[in-house]
């Protein structure tokens, strides 16, 4: 590192503690990968993947073999019934919003079992204000159960909750987002699920699932969740695929899904690829490596910071769930020079300054770090925060952690400078 990056030796030394706290940890997470990216394997071997899968479509897009048999090949690695991966949806926000309008009616009420939801769903909900084209502009009721007090989903509240109020729709928010509660394993999810089908409600239990593909061996759909979604600039995509995002989960909830995404009697019969299935292929086969490789990136972070004397979570040894790393930073002029620095080390764009501003969606300012390939993706190191208290940064991504970590260590420089350290 030192060959090539202006790295002080205070910190340097620091990194080389960081490094032999991670290395047991670093075993359990390419065991993972190992498993995942098999798996990925064996279902693109099964479903007999070939140049034709490849070929671009127009127009109207009927029959293109690729885009469908990747629809097929995404519900097997998921253990689902069923999935549509596209190009087309824009953003996560715009995949799950999709998926809530495919599965709910006016009348209906949503049930979100984790708290608050991410700062950019609360606009497609409606349920802080009235929004044009909400969900509650369409009439959709939408209540939420608060996190108990060690930051997990309150069970007993929940099953309360669904016997009073029976919900069409129970949603899990895999992520914190921008929050410090832990992320929720599978094993957490399953115990949502199976809290929920004991008040004896047979709502539709949908999880959000971005940042959580590939992180562990399943997937929520695989125990007891009725329908997922998620973006292909976060895991799926392998840092390859340029946008797009996937919905996955049981058959006729999918194909409701697929009518909303283009239109009722329709569904996924269309949708031309426009030559962008090689790269949804490619980043779905590496997409467990990739995911891989940001685990080990938000596990050396936490160790480094936690050697700085930073409080994280989680903490180095921590079971994860997802692949973001908060960092709390305590001050502003903390987070924007983690942020600066962090771009500083970034292979597109390192020679900008990212600066706080108003971002849509959100009610305080927010920076974000991201010299990405791909504007947006944080499947590539990438780092954001509201600036407010506590003051946390939420870092995610890495494309390999070798570059990774040179980008971790420039932001530690700067944060170490702010303190004339």
């Amino acid at each position: 590192m030192l060959d090539f990056f202006n790295i002080s030796e205070r910190l340097s030394a620091l990194d080389e503690k960081a490094i032999l706290k991670t290395k047991s940890v670093f075993e359990k997470i390419e065991s993972i990968t190992e498993y995942n990216q098999l798996k990925v394997l064996r279902s693109f071997i099964n479903h007999r993947v070939s140049e034709s899968n490849f070929a671009p479509t127009t127009g109207y897009g009927y029959g293109d073999k690729g885009r469908d048999d990747l629809d097929e090949i995404l519900a097997e690695i998921f253990g689902a019934e069923d999935a549509i991966i596209r190009h087309t949806f824009a953003s996560g926000t715009h995949t799950l919003t999709v998926a809530l309008f495919g599965i709910l009616r006016p009348g209906d009420k949503m049930l979100c079992v984790t708290g608050r939801p991410y700062d950019t769903l609360i606009g497609v909900l409606g349920c802080d204000e009235k929004v044009d084209g909400s969900l509650a502009d369409f009439g959709v009721e939408y209540s939420e159960v608060a996190l108990g007090a060690n930051g997990m989903p309150d069970l007993p509240a929940i099953s309360e909750a669904i016997k009073n109020e029976k919900p069409q729709v129970v949603y899990i928010q895999r992520s914190r987002g921008y929050s410090l509660r832990p992320s929720l394993s599978i094993a957490d999810i399953e115990k949502i699920c199976k809290t929920v089908r004991d008040a004896g409600s047979n709502a539709i239990i949908m999880v959000d699932n971005c940042y959580g593909e590939f992180v562990e061996k399943q997937e929520p759909t695989e125990v007891g969740a009725d329908l997922m979604a998620g973006s292909l600039i976060k895991n799926p995509g392998g840092g390859i695929a340029p946008c797009g995002g996937y919905i996955a989960g049981r058959k006729d909830l999918v194909e409701k899904c697929a009518f909303r995404m283009t239109a009722p009697g329709v569904g996924r019969e269309v949708g031309a690829s426009l030559g962008h299935n090689r790269e949804l292929y490619m980043g779905i086969f590496n997409a467990p490596h990739i995911t891989g490789e940001a685990l080990k990136a938000a596990v050396y972070a936490s160790a480094l910071f936690t050697e700085m004397g930073f409080g994280v979570t989680p903490t180095p040894n921590q079971a994860r769930a997802d692949i973001i790393q908060a960092i709390l930073l305590e001050r502003s002029d903390r987070l924007i020079a983690f942020c600066k620095g962090l771009q500083s080390g970034a292979p597109v764009d390192s020679h900008l300054t990212p600066e706080p501003w108003d971002m849509p969606g959100y009610d305080d300012q927010v920076i974000m770090a991201a010299g990405a390939f791909t504007l947006g993706s944080s499947i590539e190191l990438s780092a954001d925060a509201p600036l407010r208290e506590p003051f946390a940064v939420w870092m995610q991504g890495g494309l390999n952690f070798h570059t990774a970590r040179a980008g971790i260590l420039m932001a530690a420089e700067q944060v170490l400078k702010c303190d004339n350290l």
